[in-house]
């Protein structure tokens, strides 16, 4: 059978996602935990790839298998067997022609900063801590510049493996709650270091260093070396996928939440 899951962790002391040698990554962790309750080597697929220290609410994995368990088993089985910082939230059998990456429809990611003048011993490694003060309002009109169909080529890391850097983002939203504000980003797929390079130019311009009009000339240039610095992992979570109702794939909590 193919099995899909809701994967959530903390990737502060995870090397990202995929499996690398001598590394701790989520991937691997996984991996282990399938080997342990099935006897198999499972062949996992992940909706997107995160880097080290970025955070998961609802990433979606797949893998085949020949052991037969109820959904109830699979979750209870792999989170008896996962570290502390990683948890399965759901499990759910589909169809032959699922996959985890290819099905989806869109992806969305949520970026939080704390926006204080002293740091947080709660939130430390949860939140980008900017001291300055960010003008929000500022931060969502440079935001509408970048939102559509455009050559991401600014804001794609060196290392991308992507075969293109034209995407389609159907949505950046800034909202300020006390301390925090959050970034929204909703997009089909990403480049590597997409969203975290999209906050290091609304950063800037919400600090009043930068006019609004910098982020298109930024997206404009189509030059990495043009735009602004690539933002922290500690406050970037892999929120939410969404996949054709067909599939019937359970919905999770979107904490921390958008207010």
């Amino acid at each position: 059978m193919k099995v899909a899951l809701g994967v959530e962790y903390a990737g502060t002391h995870f090397c990202g996602w995929q499996v690398q040698p001598d590394q701790r990554t989520v991937q691997g962790c996984l991996a282990k935990a399938l080997k342990k309750i099935t006897g198999e080597e499972s062949k996992i697929v992940a909706a997107g790839r995160t880097d080290s220290g970025v955070h998961a609410l609802q990433q979606v994995a797949h893998f085949e298998t020949a052991a037969n368990r109820s959904e109830r088993n699979w979750v209870l089985g792999l989170n008896s067997n996962l570290p502390d910082d990683m948890n399965i939230t759901w499990a759910r059998q589909v169809p032959d022609d699922f996959s985890a990456r290819f099905s989806a429809l869109n992806r969305s990611y949520r970026y939080l900063i704390l926006n204080r003048v002293s740091r947080s011993a709660v939130h430390a490694n949860k939140m980008w801590w900017i001291f300055s003060p960010l003008d929000v309002e500022k931060m969502q009109a440079a935001a509408d510049l970048l939102v559509g169909h455009h050559d991401y080529s600014s804001f794609r890391a060196k290392l991308c493996q992507a075969h293109s850097p034209v995407k389609t983002v159907e949505k950046i939203q800034v909202i300020r709650q006390g301390d925090c504000i959050a970034i929204d980003v909703k997009a089909q797929s990403f480049l590597h270091h997409m969203v975290r390079n999209l906050v290091g130019v609304l950063v800037p311009i919400g600090e009043g260093r930068k006019p609004v009009e910098w982020a298109a000339e930024v997206l404009e240039r189509r030059d990495r070396s043009h735009g602004g610095i690539t933002s922290a992992p500690d406050g970037l979570y892999f929120i939410n996928v969404e996949y054709p109702q067909q599939y019937n794939l359970p919905t999770v909590s979107a904490f921390p939440v958008v207010w």
